[in-house]
């Protein structure tokens, strides 16, 4: 299949709609194994940090949760644009499937960020840098998700979210640089393509996992709530019709 032709299938939510039946399951039970490798690893078989003790263990969690939602706010800025210059409905409806996992997942990076940082800075809270940009990038889907509601006709509200989207990507590289941009608490990045890991294998190898394990979850969520986004929005089809009263869900 050409590079052009499937770019005018993505347009067409029920090419993919058939084409990802399985997806879902697959990407869940990937998530479902390498969360539960990840997580026995860090929590049972990592050593206690020289530093920080035990309490760096909320690291498995926090880190994951951080990076995730940036990617997914990052997916919907790539959704946002598509929709303003190509119109392409199947990009309206990720912009919406994405928002509710986006926004927990953030809330979750912040609660855990909250955690780790009552022992490690004697707060709960600090107003520095990176976690007042993921405060930022909180409402940002808390913005998508009340524009959404607040609009009833779908494709106002499906390029007021565009807009949105597009326009709040500029948050995402100053979350990334802001411990390198500002002087902070926040501590750099556990580890980066271009340098090797600062702490042992035993360590990091664990936080990988994680990581790849909440990314499979993203992409099992996202393909899941799409697929019940396409149904809902092309439930007056003939083609949903038949798939409905077929059973091939």
């Amino acid at each position: 299949m050409g590079i052009k032709q499937l770019w005018h299938r993505l347009g067409s939510p029920r090419w993919f709609f058939e084409m990802s039946r399985r997806w879902p399951l697959i990407f869940g039970g990937l998530a479902l194994l390498l969360l539960l490798t990840g997580t026995l690893w860090g929590l049972a078989f990592a050593p206690a940090d020289y530093q920080q003790g035990n309490s760096f263990r909320i690291m498995y969690i926090h880190v994951p949760t951080s990076l995730v939602a940036q990617s997914a706010y990052i997916v919907m800025g790539v959704a946002g644009f598509m929709l303003l210059v190509w119109r392409m409905k199947l990009a309206d409806m990720v912009l919406s499937a994405i928002v509710p996992f986006g926004l927990s997942m953030t809330a979750l990076s912040l609660f855990t960020g909250a955690v780790w940082g009552r022992p490690t800075w004697g707060a709960w809270w600090v107003w520095d840098a990176r976690t007042t940009s993921m405060l930022v990038l909180l409402f940002l889907y808390f913005g998508l998700y009340a524009l959404r509601q607040a609009i009833p006709r779908q494709e106002t509200a499906g390029r007021a979210c565009a807009v949105l989207a597009l326009v709040g990507t500029i948050n995402i590289p100053i979350i990334k640089y802001s411990v390198d941009w500002w002087l902070t608490l926040h501590q750099p990045a556990s580890f980066t393509l271009t340098e090797a890991p600062s702490m042992p294998m035993i360590m990091w190898m664990p936080l990988l996992v994680n990581v790849l394990g909440v990314y499979c979850l993203f992409g099992a969520n996202l393909l899941g709530r799409l697929r019940l986004e396409i149904l809902k929005r092309e439930h007056s089809t003939q083609w949903v019709q038949e798939v409905v009263t077929s059973g091939r869900l």
